[in-house]
């Protein structure tokens, strides 16, 4: 088996796996009166994160070495992950759900910043193609996730902005 395959295997099956634990939350979420926000893009993320690892498995040869240094930081992303997953427990979901009476996180890394999944989620869909010297995927997938993002973040943020308490 290549290291492509190794790698983007491991990474989809991670992204499954994520998927089925916010599909959980989401479900338990609504059930407690959460409003899901945006409902139209969902579907973009889900064929831009699938074609971003099909474009690994189907541009990539299959020979290609790995980069250490890029999959050492995409190692630390994952870690970087976990902690916003972890920060938001029964919260994380892959879509956007308002708890019109609940208050906004503020642990973990939403501390110091209001969209650190964005962040890693960005960095990750650059780093990984940068990890077998695909930079072209790097540079295409993160372009296309940039549009997809601000879109997104708006929502997000007119979702946020009645609970937010005033600075």
């Amino acid at each position: 088996m290549s290291a492509v395959v190794l790698v983007v295997g491991l990474v989809a099956a991670q992204r499954l796996a994520e998927l089925a634990y916010g599909r959980r939350n989401a479900t338990a979420l609504l059930q407690r009166g959460g409003v899901e926000i945006g409902r139209g893009h969902y579907p973009l993320f889900a064929v831009l994160h699938g074609t971003w690892l099909a474009a690994l498995l189907l541009l990539v040869p299959a020979q290609t070495p790995i980069a250490w240094p890029w999959l050492a930081l995409f190692l630390v992303l994952q870690a970087l992950r976990l902690w916003v997953m972890a920060s938001l427990g029964r919260y994380w979901t892959t879509r956007v759900i308002m708890m019109p009476h609940e208050p906004v996180v503020r642990r973990g890394p939403y501390r110091f910043l209001r969209h650190p999944n964005y962040i890693v989620v960005a960095a990750e869909i650059a780093v990984l193609p940068l990890v077998f010297g695909a930079w072209r995927i790097a540079l295409v997938f993160s372009l296309l996730n940039a549009a997809l993002l601000a879109w997104r973040i708006r929502i997000e943020e007119r979702a946020l902005a009645p609970r937010r308490e005033p600075a």
